[in-house]
């Protein structure tokens, strides 16, 4: 279960994160669920407040080169999932 917590400094981070303006762009397209019991492996996040609710953390980054995952938020949960399959962050998420 992805459960995600967004933080502010790099050295609290599981991973740098952009946010790409295209789908075709991404290493994972993810979707966002309101309850932390329905994120579900590496693509179907949930959002966190607390450290210890969390299975991964995140830090957002300001330009595609300074990250170590690039990702996109799709409108549909059927959409997300890994575009880049052989990423080193694959299957850590969860």
């Amino acid at each position: 279960m992805a459960k995600i917590l967004v933080v502010t400094q790099a050295p609290a981070a599981d991973a740098k994160v952009f946010e790409v303006p295209y789908e075709s762009q991404a290493d994972l397209c993810w979707y966002e669920m309101p309850h932390a019991q329905q994120a579900e492996g590496d693509a179907v996040w949930c959002f966190v407040d607390h450290a210890s609710l969390a299975t991964f953390s995140i830090l957002r980054v300001k330009y595609a080169s300074q990250a170590d995952l690039k990702t996109f938020k799709v409108k549909y949960r059927e959409q997300a999932g890994w575009r880049t399959m052989g990423h080193p962050l694959n299957g850590s998420l969860a």
